[in-house]
């Protein structure tokens, strides 16, 4: 990631806005899974900083503000993001927003201010990437889809960009999502097609994306190899897989704490079936060569999503949107 030479340069810059659209011109997905893997590397390395996630919890408005701070590689920035489940009906907003705020560290300057929301579904796919690479059996066809949404198209976009896939099969309850996902995807693999959850769980790597507080895919679905990235539980109490399955599987998380109150182990962890010793491993061992990666085994990467890859996201998009000159230059600090 760049970093500004002088003070100078940085108040003749100003700081840079970019919106949803000008990010998608800015950013491509392989691009975001190396730079996110280089950021577990230099976080179990002890070059990144990431303080929790803090919540700010609203009950009264059913919903909540989640503040995600860290340094890595020479940028710092924060995500400020929410969850407001009653936005879509009562509002016409969504459900998620999010702001990224990118800085110099050197100066403390803002560099960028960037829409958080597309940043969102870019790493989020992109961590599912990384974990496929490491984790994902390594003559990996088929991909599964438990999930139809934009988060499942994200998953699709970056696995198959490390893979050649041969077959992609989808559920959903909506069918409507998932016949347009086959339509909008179908070059992302030979063949992408319906199925069942029983059907999915036959693949070689699966990535669950739903708000499911019910278990979708069961144990005696799965064969020993298979790989999962639980992506969906995001709150206390919601589970998309078997308990038997967290019970069997070699368990790697992106971060314990995040994971034990609100990932996909959540429900296991207050229910005393899973302790931190029970799992493998973080994906930063994984990834940095600490631990190794288990093999023929079925493994499930547990993903609530990191600060660290928010920023490293932000700092490739800061970094493109400078060469191509996107964005909007304003003195929001008044220099």
């Amino acid at each position: 990631m760049s970093t500004l030479a002088s003070e100078e340069d940085v108040t003749e810059r100003g700081t840079l806005m970019i919106d949803r659209d000008e990010l998608d011109d800015c950013v491509e997905m392989a691009g975001v899974i190396d730079a996110i893997e280089d950021a577990f590397v230099a976080y179990e390395d002890g070059d990144a900083v990431m303080p929790p996630k803090t919540y700010v919890d609203l009950p009264e408005e059913n919903g909540d503000f989640r503040a995600m701070p860290a340094y890595v590689d020479g940028a710092a920035g924060l995500k400020w993001v929410n969850v407001h489940p009653d936005n879509p009906t009562k509002h016409d907003l969504p459900t998620v927003m999010g702001v990224v705020i990118y800085s110099d560290p050197e100066t403390a300057y803002p560099l960028a201010i960037m829409d958080g929301t597309k940043l969102t579904r870019y790493r989020t796919g992109a961590v599912g990437g990384v974990a496929s690479r490491h984790l994902a059996p390594p003559d990996t066809r088929t991909m599964g889809l438990v999930g139809a949404g934009e988060q499942a198209r994200a998953q699709l976009e970056a696995i198959s960009s490390i893979v050649d896939l041969d077959r992609v099969v989808v559920t959903d309850l909506d069918e409507t999502a998932v016949t347009d996902l086959c339509k909008k995807e179908a070059d992302r693999a030979d063949e992408v097609v319906s199925g069942s959850p029983e059907e999915v769980a036959s693949c070689d790597v699966i990535s669950t994306t739903t708000p499911s507080t019910e278990p979708i895919l069961k144990r005696e679905w799965l064969d020993e190899g298979t790989h999962i990235n639980a992506m969906g539980a995001d709150a206390e109490g919601k589970q998309e897989l078997d308990p038997r399955i967290i019970e069997d599987a070699a368990v790697v998380v992106d971060d314990w704490e995040q994971c034990s109150h609100s990932g996909e182990i959540n429900v296991a962890v207050a229910e005393g079936r899973l302790a931190r010793k029970d799992v493998h491993a973080d994906l930063s061992e994984v990834v940095s060569g600490t631990r190794d990666a288990p093999t023929d085994e079925l493994t499930v990467f547990d993903s609530t999503g990191l600060a660290i890859q928010d920023i490293a996201a932000a700092g490739l998009i800061y970094e493109s949107a400078e060469e191509q000159g996107a964005g909007y230059t304003f003195d929001l600090v008044g220099t």
